[in-house]
């Protein structure tokens, strides 16, 4: 019996092994990826596409590798860590589209679960404020640009608040619905009065008086 319980114990502590080995693997790996999808969304809001897409190729090829190391073991490809990360990804990819007004990628083409898919899809929407604000400060006046980000940032807000099921099984998207609420009251508002102080500015252009030929 000792021998036989001895060989079970060694093909167990095998087992662990591989797997530990695989969770170190993965964390390094989810850390990288989040970086690189970082670097992506900076060159998306500087408009650098070239730069932009170089990243989020890089991006898809860790998020690759993450898939491939935790695939064999269900509880780390499900663990907060992974998922975390291929939510960033699809955070990436889904502010590049939107920003350059191009077809959004499906969660079959990311391969990620449902709601991994929301949840990057809801911060991609956060993501956009920043650039809508950066619009403001660049052209200094109110934006047909601005306005479609804007639409967008609502639309996706009314699709979220849909999925009214339990955060077990959405992965925490109920607060990061409410954060993507606060965050379109506050961009609707500085939208509102960028068009406010457009309109007047207009509306005093209009009624200078034309300049003294003398």
């Amino acid at each position: 019996m000792n021998d036989a319980l001895t060989a079970i114990a060694e093909r167990i502590r095998a087992e662990l092994t591989d797997k530990n080995q695989a969770r170190d693997l993965a964390l390094s790996q989810s850390r990288e990826l989040t970086r690189y999808c970082a670097e992506a969304i900076r060159a998306v809001h500087r408009r650098d596409w070239n730069e932009a897409d170089r990243k989020l190729a890089l991006v898809d090829q860790h998020a690759d590798a993450l898939r491939r190391t935790t695939q064999p073991y269900l509880e780390l490809f499900y663990s907060g860590y992974t998922q975390d990360a291929l939510k960033e990804r699809v955070e990436a990819h889904l502010t590049s589209a939107i920003i350059r007004d191009q077809p959004l990628p499906d969660p079959a083409t990311l391969q990620v679960e449902g709601a991994t898919y929301l949840n990057g899809l809801s911060e991609a929407a956060t993501e956009l404020r920043r650039f809508i604000l950066d619009i403001m400060r660049r052209e200094h006046a109110h934006s047909a640009e601005a306005e479609r980000l804007l639409d967008v940032m609502d639309s996706i807000y009314d699709l979220m608040v849909t999925f009214d099921f339990p955060d077990a099984l959405t992965g925490g998207l109920r607060r990061q619905t409410d954060v993507l609420r606060g965050v379109l009251e506050r961009t609707r508002g500085d939208l509102t009065l960028s068009l406010r102080q457009q309109q007047l500015y207009d509306a005093l252009h209009a009624h200078q008086p034309p300049a003294s030929s003398d």
